[in-house]
């Protein structure tokens, strides 16, 4: 399109829209499913701001509260949106009058060789002084300010959504990072568990061998399962001190604290509460996500500085004046002789720039596209892991209540082993078999706890902050 077919048509659609040149904001189409049903039971409404009180944990709750006063991340968010809410404000400023106040004192001498020369009663060097009152203002008839102040005001939203994504992720980062380390400590706590029956068993074993009633074959069998078990602690070990101070920098610990101070866990012996998602959660819940919302404020931003930019073709009117005094003699400054005031205004109509005005539309315009296509993948994005989300939150479950019945059944099962040897119905073997099947068991149980508990907080994440305002029943279900 030329320069000139551009102007001509911001021209008339101004005249058309009554001055004003933007174009009008239209939230575009999302077609998503009006429900997802990946869970077949019902949930509990929860706030967003708290949602990780659905783990009735309050060592969890305490850890999440120092997160969010310390973690340097929020703070980075804070100050950009703090640095955001300044802009906004300063750009709010053009729509308004500016008025300031000046003083000046002079003192002047004339030339005795003048070609007019001063009057006898006038002397050659003299004291002037001046005191006044100024306004500027500009008539925004095209809107140019109001739509600069309207791109500053989404930019300031999109940043309180940005700071919002911010703390979703780190609420969540930290509630993955504490049940991951309780789940290491459940690790641990099993092989050592292991580690101290096998070590006993071997001991025992090492006296029948020594007494011939045991061959070299089972004591060798019984010394692999305790090197195997051996080799297993120091390598859980190691990620849970990993996992303690990856823990430590979420919440904002200095590098001394992150070394010297342990991570408190919750040591509670009775059964892990976990929450439960509600059933056939409505697809509107994405448009409430931060990265949703962020993009449509820089969408909308884009737009309105269209309307600035187009509003530069056009002439702008402003309204100037002063009121006050000048007198050369300091005691008659407020005298009512003294006053002096102007009022004018003065119209810039842009003529030729060499085309950098019908550039710079050019270029919002191009930007405008680029924050629909962002608007449109990040909705894209939020579906795709939404979706994944809950779908793995219900797969989760079911893997713990697998495993969990695979523990509780392999813990029989040694019981009956250990009576069959005991009564000399079978061999060591067999029991070293059936202790190494549940400690297997228990570190898979433990890990798929704690995945279940994360699916909570990812689907959580991917809804930007929980299911609020949905009407299911209040439901929390203790790990079976």
């Amino acid at each position: 399109m030329s320069n000139r077919s551009l102007f001509y048509k911001v021209f008339f659609s101004a005249l058309l829209a009554g001055c004003s040149v933007s174009p009008e904001y239209e939230r575009p189409a999302a077609e998503l499913p009006e429900t997802w049903n990946a869970s077949p039971a019902r949930g509990q409404a929860i706030p967003a701001d708290r949602w990780w009180s659905l783990y009735d944990d309050a060592t969890l709750d305490r850890l999440v509260t120092e997160a969010l006063i310390h973690n340097q991340d929020l703070a980075l968010a804070t100050a950009r949106l703090d640095e955001a809410r300044a802009l906004a404000r300063v750009t709010d400023s053009t729509l308004a009058p500016a008025v300031d106040a000046s003083f000046e004192r002079d003192r002047t001498r004339s030339s005795e060789r003048s070609s007019v020369p001063l009057p006898p009663s006038v002397p050659l060097e003299r004291n002037n002084y001046r005191a006044q009152l100024n306004v500027a203002y500009e008539i925004d008839l095209w809107d140019r300010l109001r739509n600069t102040s309207k791109a500053a005001h989404a930019d300031l939203l999109a940043t309180a959504a940005a700071r919002e994504t911010v703390r979703i992720s780190l609420t969540a980062d930290v509630v993955r990072s504490y049940y991951t380390l309780i789940a290491l400590d459940s690790q641990i706590d099993a092989t050592k568990r292991s580690l101290s029956l096998r070590a006993n068993d071997l001991r025992l074993q090492r006296i029948r061998a020594d007494a011939g009633l045991i061959n070299e074959f089972t004591l060798r069998q019984l010394e692999a399962e305790v090197s195997a078990a051996q080799a297993q602690l120091p390598v859980l070990e190691r990620n849970r001190t990993g996992e303690e101070l990856a823990l430590g920098v979420l919440l904002g610990r200095n590098p001394r604290a992150l070394i010297n101070d342990a991570i408190a866990r919750d040591t509670r012996n009775g059964a892990p509460v976990t929450p439960v998602v509600p059933a056939d959660l409505p697809s509107s819940l994405l448009l409430r996500r931060p990265d949703v919302a962020a993009a449509e404020q820089r969408l909308i931003a884009a737009n309105a500085r269209i309307g600035a930019a187009r509003a530069a073709l056009f002439p702008r009117i402003g309204l100037t004046g002063y009121a006050g005094s000048d007198s050369a003699d300091l005691s008659n400054l407020f005298s009512g002789p003294a006053l002096i005031w102007q009022l004018g205004f003065a119209l810039t109509q842009p003529i030729f720039q060499g085309g950098r005005l019908f550039g710079e539309i050019e270029v919002v315009e191009a930007r405008e596209r680029q924050a629909l296509a962002q608007y449109q993948k990040t909705l894209q994005t939020a579906f795709f892991e939404t979706h994944v989300a809950l779908v793995t939150q219900v797969r989760a479950r079911e893997v713990y209540d697998a495993e969990n019945a695979r523990a509780r059944s392999l813990q029989e099962s040694l019981r009956l082993a250990r009576i069959r040897y005991v009564n000399g119905l079978t061999s060591q073997l067999e029991a070293l078999d059936a202790e190494r099947n549940l400690l297997n068991a228990e570190l898979n149980r433990a890990d798929a706890l704690r995945a279940q508990r994360a699916a909570i907080a990812d689907v959580v994440k991917a809804l930007g902050g929980g299911w609020e305002g949905f009407s299911g029943a209040a439901s929390t279900a203790p790990a079976r």
